[in-house]
């Protein structure tokens, strides 16, 4: 869930770092922009860049913060951002780095795109605007046309467990959604093996706050979360053309909104295979990620905690008997498997780099 500055502030608040010098840059350093660096999409990239053995940050925009020095907006990054400022959105700062990462709002992704695409090495959109792949679907689902419809087919869905070699060399790579990281990573090997009935599937996922972006909203307050839970988005969120286009399913998704500032849990409810088992359903998912570093598989129900701050999805499985359900359990961190941690694995492929570099796979506790 990508947050940065709304789609008419674009031009109007962002920022340029100094590039490393050439004692700090590593031999092999990839030259990297963010526009939209203020939101916390994009201050999980700035995290991961920093201990990202390639990575050299040399360009960042975001919001209504020009001028504003990065560690004022977010102390948590200033041993390693200093003197790094925002500065107005140009897209020459931008032009000829080898990639650059969009944490833009829906739909103001776009015109970034048509400034950049192609005369950049890659550029990796954590906003919905390249998502889906039929243009038709964005007036239903994003209250508008699709201004750049035949660029569609050239941003690979940055999904690397679901379609890692379409990444490989892609001048364009359009980042999932946070919940639809969570349910295609649960329900994917079930519906690919052909072990359940792809219609009828039940997804109840919650995210922590968040997922709601940086910007104040009256819905995102500490006093309205704290001790609630709520569903939002009942029938029609626009996650939902998201999912069932990466797993193949027809489903029905509930978001649900959690007293917690990170993390999603997704519980996904299928038909199985007639004399599918508990053990059965935990061996597809062992098998199909048995060789993902970023994926956990366990008989354990997973925890949103044991993801804290790390590129990891951990998934567990329960076939009922006395139902005939299947139940696939799914945690990630909403801001790193979910947003920004996909986002730098997905430069990794794109660009040649090791799929690992510079995400962490272990979490935060307690």
């Amino acid at each position: 869930m990508a947050d940065s500055a709304p789609p008419h502030d674009i031009a109007t608040s962002e920022a340029v770092a100094a590039p490393k010098t050439d004692a700090e840059a590593t031999p092999t350093a990839v030259r990297v922009g963010i526009v939209g660096a203020s939101g916390y999409t994009g201050a999980e990239l700035l995290r991961l860049a920093a201990t990202h053995p390639s990575f050299d940050v040399v360009a960042v925009t975001g919001d209504t913060q020009a001028g504003a020095a990065v560690r004022d907006l977010y102390p948590s990054l200033a041993a390693d951002y200093g003197d790094l400022r925002y500065c107005a959105y140009d897209p020459e700062i931008f032009v000829g780095l080898d990639v650059v990462f969009l944490g833009l709002p829906h739909m103001a992704s776009a015109p970034v795109v048509a400034d950049l695409y192609k005369r950049v090495g890659c550029v990796v959109d954590l906003g919905s605007d390249f998502r889906l792949v039929d243009a038709a679907m964005y007036p239903q689902w994003y209250g508008a046309e699709h201004p750049l419809p035949e660029l569609l087919g050239e941003f690979p869905y940055g999904l690397p467990e679901l379609g890692r070699e379409a990444l490989r060399g892609a001048a364009g790579v359009a980042v999932p959604g946070c919940y639809p990281t969570a349910a295609a990573l649960a329900l994917a090997p079930f519906a690919r093996g052909g072990f359940i009935s792809t219609s009828g599937v039940v997804i109840d996922a919650a995210s922590g706050v968040s997922g709601a972006g940086r910007a104040p909203k009256p819905a995102t307050t500490f006093s309205t979360v704290d001790e609630d839970f709520v569903a939002y988005g009942l029938l029609d969120h626009r996650h939902t053309p998201e999912i069932e286009q990466a797993t193949g399913c027809q489903v029905l998704f509930t978001p649900h909104l959690a007293p917690m500032v990170r993390g999603i849990l997704a519980t996904c409810y299928a038909r199985p295979s007639e004399g599918m088992t508990t053990d059965d359903a935990l061996g597809v998912l062992a098998d199909f990620y048995a060789d993902e570093p970023f994926v956990v598989t366990h008989r354990d129900a997973p925890h949103t905690k044991a993801t804290l701050g790390a590129n990891t999805c951990h998934l567990s499985a329960r076939v009922d008997p006395r139902t005939g359900w299947l139940v696939v359990l799914s945690a990630i961190d909403n801001l790193v498997k979910g947003a920004s941690g996909g986002a730098v694995q997905c430069a990794n492929i794109a660009l040649g780099l090791p799929e690992t570099a510079g995400l962490p796979t272990t979490g935060l506790m307690p």
